[in-house]
């Protein structure tokens, strides 16, 4: 089953404020958000709007917070907080289809509800999936959207809790609404801003190694342990990276990239968008004539840990110290030219291996087929199911003018942001991680053999994914 053809919005928007599973679009199609679907897709009846010559930008931004009663990752939602969860985006005309980044306030999207919003977002846009490039930021008191998750578990009678679609299925919609309306704002692009700076005191890297090159003591990103928090900050890249677009003198979105598990303290039954979302709001207030969009970098083994303790008063600081980074940035922005010939868009389609303790599980399930089903396992059967259909996930790059901006699934480990600035030391590159998460940690080979939880059960991949992405991202980072 797809989603509806919708000649207008309005009908199916009231239907989502008022939080109605089941309605009518205007040409008399049901609409059931309630049922798992992993099909879903939203179509549009109209023609795409026509977008005029030359290099232009729409941008989108609406509010993806759940309501009360519904499930975040780990809690259902007992209230909401007094910055809600945002999914944000632009939409790039004239160097071939349009080209749409969104980044999502949630903690995961994954394998079919990844490719719902790519498809949702691909129509609305009048362009292909492979063109659009959705990310979270990786938030924990946040939604977790896995269409084949919730197929497997309601199959199984199992509970759903957060893997439940109905509103996510919501969001998807409103979203690409909100996309397919932008097409009729878009502004030209004149030039864009480069900028980057040191974030001080924020990103520490979250395994402490010992003298034997094994994990010693995980630092997670709240940490108690004082001594812990004493460690050295190991490697991380300190950086964040604005890339911003501009109409002559006039700001018309900044896009901010950092490496770091975006987590203060969680677990508290209030949608949020953490730290980040903080800064990001920051920024709006000081630049409010661009829309500031934020990517989560290759941070699945960097966090706050070292600077948090888990006091509910890091938050704020740690907004702060993003902040003043991505101000920093701001500053040191350098602005050139750029028409529809400076921008081209790169993608490769890759297999990751599968990782070794995904056999054990298939073994341990045929010999006890009355193993009850939980989220646990369903996680798991959904990727293996993806990966022997054939389904890749893909590594793309945005080019425009000095700059490379990558696109990466997964919780990736920040050695790749870092390896691929390294390559290019010419250009201005950056990272956006956190795309289609059905695999979970990507960690290094070498990480593989030092142990600890990022490459333990929670990695769905083996080490030979450390060569793949390379591969990948070495190739595209090539094109010129």
């Amino acid at each position: 089953m797809t989603a509806k053809k919708l000649l207008s919005g309005i009908f199916v928007v009231t239907q989502i404020l008022t939080g109605c599973n089941n309605g009518r679009s205007p040409k008399g199609d049901a609409v059931d958000f309630s049922k798992p679907d992993p099909d879903f897709v939203v179509e549009f009846a109209d023609e795409v709007p026509v977008v005029p010559e030359g290099l232009r930008i729409s941008v989108f931004d609406i509010d993806v917070t759940p309501p009360v009663g519904s499930w975040l990752a780990y809690d259902s939602t007992k209230n909401t907080w007094d910055l809600g969860l945002r999914a944000k985006g632009i939409v790039l005309f004239g160097a071939g289809k349009p080209v749409v980044l969104c980044a999502v306030d949630w903690i995961r999207i994954c394998n079919s509800g990844y490719d719902s919003f790519r498809r949702s977002l691909a129509n609305a846009a009048g362009t292909t999936p492979d063109r659009v490039s959705v990310h979270t930021i990786h938030q924990h008191d946040a939604p977790w959207c896995d269409f084949d998750i919730e197929k497997i578990l309601a199959g199984a009678g199992a509970k759903l809790q957060c893997f439940d679609g109905a509103f996510h299925r919501q969001a998807i919609t409103r979203l690409a609404l909100k996309v397919r309306n932008s097409l009729n704002e878009t502004q030209p692009v004149t030039h864009i801003g480069l900028g980057s700076a040191d974030v001080e005191k924020v990103g520490s890297n979250r395994r402490i190694m010992g003298s034997d090159g094994k994990l010693m003591a995980p630092r997670w990103t709240a940490t108690k342990d004082s001594a812990l928090r004493a460690q050295p900050e190991g490697l991380i890249d300190p950086e964040v990276s604005l890339v911003s677009f501009w109409n002559n003198d006039t700001p018309l979105a900044v896009l901010s990239y950092y490496a770091s598990h975006p987590q203060s303290y969680y677990r508290t039954g209030v949608a949020n968008p953490d730290f980040p979302g903080v800064a990001r709001f920051f920024r709006q207030l000081e630049v409010p004539d661009a829309l500031h969009i934020h990517f989560t970098g290759a941070g699945a083994n960097v966090g706050a840990g070292k600077y948090n303790d888990g006091s509910h008063q890091n938050r704020l600081i740690l907004a702060e110290r993003l902040a003043g980074g991505m101000k920093k940035a701001w500053e040191s922005t350098k602005r050139e030219p750029v028409t529809a010939g400076s921008v081209r868009w790169d993608f490769e389609s890759v297999a990751l291996p599968e990782a070794e303790h995904l056999a054990k599980l298939e073994r341990r399930l045929k010999e006890n087929q009355d193993t009850a089903m939980n989220s646990s396992i369903a996680m798991k059967l959904a990727w293996i199911e993806r990966c022997r259909s054939g389904m890749k996930v893909d590594v793309s790059c945005l080019s425009i003018g000095n700059a490379k901006i990558l696109h990466l699934p997964g919780e990736l480990f920040v050695e790749y942001q870092l390896a691929a600035k390294s390559q290019r030391k010419d250009l201005f590159v950056a990272m956006a991680a956190y795309g289609d998460n059905g695999m979970g940690y990507i960690g290094t080979a070498e990480a593989y053999e030092e142990g600890g939880y990022e490459t333990g059960d929670p990695s769905l991949v083996g080490p030979g994914s450390e060569k793949v992405l390379m591969d990948a991202i070495n190739r595209l980072l090539s094109i010129r």
